[in-house]
Formats: C-alpha cells, sequence, structure tokens
C-alpha cells in the first residue's frame, strides 16, 4: 500500500486497517510456524513494512496537530 493512499484516510480508518493488518501478521506467522505452505515468505515483510507506514502517518498527523497548538 503506498502512502498516498493511506493518508487519503482518516485517522480512524487508518486505525482500523492497523489492527486488521497486526492480525494478519499473526495469522501468517502462526501458518510459516506450523509448517504450512501456503503462505508466502514476502508476504509478512509486505505487511510488516505496510503496518510501518501507516503508524508514520499517525504519527506525523500528531505531530502536525501539536505543532499547531
Amino acid at each position: 500500500m503506498k502512502v498516498k493512499h493511506i493518508r487519503e484516510n482518516t485517522d480512524e480508518e487508518i486505525r482500523q486497517r492497523i489492527e486488521a493488518t497486526e492480525k494478519e501478521i499473526l495469522t501468517c506467522k502462526m501458518k510459516k510456524a506450523t509448517a504450512d505452505g501456503s503462505i508466502q515468505p514476502l508476504k509478512i515483510r509486505m505487511l510488516r513494512r505496510d503496518l510501518a507506514r501507516m503508524h508514520t502517518v499517525l504519527r506525523e498527523r500528531e505531530n502536525n496537530n501539536n505543532d499547531r497548538n
């Protein structure tokens, strides 16, 4: 997911996506641990990076709001 698309969402939508992504990462890790061959190795990396992007956008918004006050 690109940062441009993340920034188009509201804070609440981003938080919901963060929660969903964290659950998906957990599911992927459990599949990997149980030696289920259906998990793609790069999927976990992609999800973690998307999660970091979402957290970054939220943090930027928090910093911008604090600077204005």
